[in-house]
């Protein structure tokens, strides 16, 4: 990824996700802002066709712009509190969480914990939770049955961009590399 294209899309993911007031947008309930005043507001060069560009041509489909074309949003991520209309879904039968093995006896004493995010993320595949996990450290791939676990009631979302959300995960649902 070239470095530009990199500054935009974590702007856009330091705003969009964390931090609209500290450039003073609005949000609203459901994580829209308003593209043009993001655009005045920006602490970067920012241009529509800029914002634009990332949300064509992103592989992992962070951002959507409105129907509309006035307002964008993060997909998930979210720290701030917002509402994006997600219904709940039943899951596959298992699901992955990529997380580094520095967290591992982290992970094992407490289970997945959002942690400063709305929800806990999960990937349909491995290749997608490997990359994920790599981005922390030496990955390794956790294993949810998340058809079981949806069975005993925990909620399950799937976001715009395919990624599977849910609350905290208990250390008893989680399968680790050699569990048996």
């Amino acid at each position: 990824m070239n470095k530009k294209k990199e500054t935009v899309s974590k702007y856009l993911s330091f705003i969009l996700r964390h931090n609209p007031q500290s450039i003073g947008v609005d949000m609203d309930a459901a994580g829209w802002v308003r593209i043009d005043e993001l655009v005045a507001k920006a602490k970067i060069a920012l241009t529509r066709e800029r914002i634009e560009d990332e949300v064509r041509k992103s592989d992992k489909q962070r951002f959507a712009i409105s129907e509309d074309g006035a307002r964008i949003r993060a997909n998930q991520g979210h720290s701030v509190d917002v509402d994006l209309g997600l219904e709940p879904k039943t899951p596959p039968e298992t699901l992955f969480h990529g997380t580094a093995t520095r967290f591992v006896e982290s992970i094992r004493a407490t289970g997945l914990q959002p942690r400063g995010r709305r929800h806990v993320h999960l990937s349909t595949d491995k290749k997608t939770a490997t990359a994920v996990g790599r981005r922390y450290g030496a990955p390794i791939i956790l294993e949810i049955p998340a058809a079981k676990l949806s069975a005993a009631g925990q909620a399950f979302y799937v976001s715009e961009n395919g990624v599977w959300l849910t609350g905290e995960i208990a250390p008893e649902w989680l399968v680790f590399p050699g569990d048996a």
